[in-house]
């Protein structure tokens, strides 16, 4: 009987970096706009897929750098430890996860022409991606997706609040 492969991101790290790359997104067009009544669209859409993808290369880079720590970690001293295959794989999807969250914020800016219309649909966009994150963390953890996903929209709201008043 053939063996069942070992996911490499489980479903919280999956759901986890698309939170990421809302909250990313979120805070990257937040603070493009405060105070800019004249920023182009346009620019907005570029800005925030470019951070985006930069962060979703950071943060790939980064998940391979804990799965070498975690395997040197258990291996202990003088244990080598070599970049596998599932590494890069993981990488890739946290690459992807991050850089394709952005799409759904930045579609609006797409359709409209003022800025004002276009950060309230991407802001409600991004609320609703939220909510749907936190129901599909209960239904893996077994909890109350309603709870969930409307905490998770909460929490999102002011973990983006907060990083705009940090100037992020």
């Amino acid at each position: 009987m053939a063996e069942k492969r070992r996911r490499v991101l489980e479903p919280i790290d999956r759901v986890s970096e698309v939170i990421f790359g809302v909250l990313m997104a979120m805070t990257f067009i937040g603070a493009l706009s405060v105070g800019s009544e004249r920023l182009e669209v346009r620019t907005a859409l570029v800005a925030a897929l470019g951070c985006n993808v930069a962060w979703g290369l950071v943060d790939g880079i980064m998940y391979v750098v804990a799965q070498l720590t975690e395997r040197t970690r258990e291996r202990g001293p003088g244990g080598r430890t070599r970049v596998q295959a599932d590494d890069l794989r993981g990488a890739l999807g946290v690459f992807v996860l991050v850089t394709l969250s952005t799409f759904p914020l930045v579609v609006p800016f797409l359709f409209f022409d003022r800025l004002a219309p276009a950060l309230l649909a991407s802001r409600l966009v991004a609320l609703a991606m939220l909510f749907l994150c936190g129901w599909l963390l209960a239904r893996h953890a077994g909890g109350s997706r309603w709870l969930a996903g409307t905490a998770m929209a909460a929490v999102g709201v002011l973990l983006a609040g907060a990083l705009m008043a940090l100037g992020g």
